[in-house]
């Protein structure tokens, strides 16, 4: 059997990783490393290197380093604006993620699927409603909803970050599906 070339998006901007740099290919093998894959989604930013850069500085800032939520927390925010948005490769790749993070790929799928029936703690519902309400309607946001992640006792710079997850990942999803993005093959089969 013929193996067909693996289809990345559906642009027509040729994507050659044979000639990608340096910096790019260490990039990729810590990748490897660390999830024993390489995403779609840094292999498509190939295509130009301050792009590259820029979108995984802004990421790496956001979900790898230490901040004031947990990286579950954030991969909850990550699968929740992917899901309201539906967005197959954000959908796939972070409830893959989730589902390591929580060591329960069941309990990634229900949040994926709807948070509300997925028996969270009430902080973290109340955290995604307020995501799912900035994602569907951010024009409606106010102090209200801000108040309510107080009193559930999130921090100022909690709630900020809360906001700028969210709002990454719009972003993303949105270039995602114009692009037709395509998950990597091995989050639909391994956990």
């Amino acid at each position: 059997m013929v193996k067909k070339k693996e289809k990345y998006w559906s642009l027509k901007i040729p994507i050659n990783l044979s000639k990608i740099d340096s910096e790019m290919k260490e990039y990729f093998l810590v990748c490897e490393k660390k999830l024993g894959i390489v995403p779609n989604i840094l292999k498509t930013n190939t295509i130009n290197k301050e792009k590259f850069d820029a979108f995984n500085a802004f990421y790496n800032r956001l979900m790898q380093q230490e901040n004031f939520l947990m990286k579950f927390e954030k991969e909850m925010i990550a699968v929740v604006v992917s899901s309201i948005n539906r967005c197959l490769y954000c959908c796939v790749s972070h409830s893959y993620t989730l589902g390591k993070l929580l060591k329960d790929p069941v309990a990634s799928k229900n949040i994926l699927i709807n948070y509300k029936t997925a028996n969270l703690n009430n902080k973290h519902t109340k955290m995604l409603d307020f995501v799912a309400k900035l994602t569907s309607s951010s024009h409606l946001i106010n102090e209200t909803d801000r108040d309510g992640l107080r009193k559930v006792k999130f921090t100022e710079n909690q709630i900020l970050e809360i906001i700028e997850v969210c709002s990454f990942f719009n972003m993303t999803n949105r270039i995602a599906s114009g692009t037709d993005m395509r998950p990597n093959k091995e989050y639909y089969f391994s956990q």
